[in-house]
């Protein structure tokens, strides 16, 4: 899958393990990478859907958008590429068509 950042920072942080585990901390960063290395392996979204991380799509105001677990209360938020996300004629998102994603954000979107 094709995976770009929204920031240089996350990129950084993505690409340096040192920098990762000094910005997140032991645990987030190590479910960080293991997250995006999932997402890496990846031909579709479709394939991650499954996959220890509960990989969702979110609603409300996060329509669009989605999340997988770091840790509690973390989570990494990432968007499709492709615009308009793919849609059945229920308005249901068709993982299987997306093929690179945005990493937007890590947050907790609970608060």
């Amino acid at each position: 899958m094709n995976i770009t950042f929204r920031t240089n920072k996350l990129e950084r942080i993505a690409n340096n393990p040192a920098k990762c585990h000094k910005e997140l901390g032991t645990t987030c960063a190590k479910r960080f990478q293991i997250r995006l290395e999932a997402l890496r392996l990846a031909v579709t979204l479709e394939d991650v859907r499954n996959l220890p991380g509960h990989f969702h799509e979110l609603t409300e105001n996060r329509k669009g958008q989605w999340a997988c677990d770091l840790e509690q209360p973390y989570r990494l938020i990432f968007e499709p590429h492709e615009d308009p996300v793919p849609e059945d004629a229920n308005g249901i998102c068709i993982w299987c068509e997306i093929k690179g994603i945005e990493i937007i954000e890590i947050t907790d979107y609970h608060k």
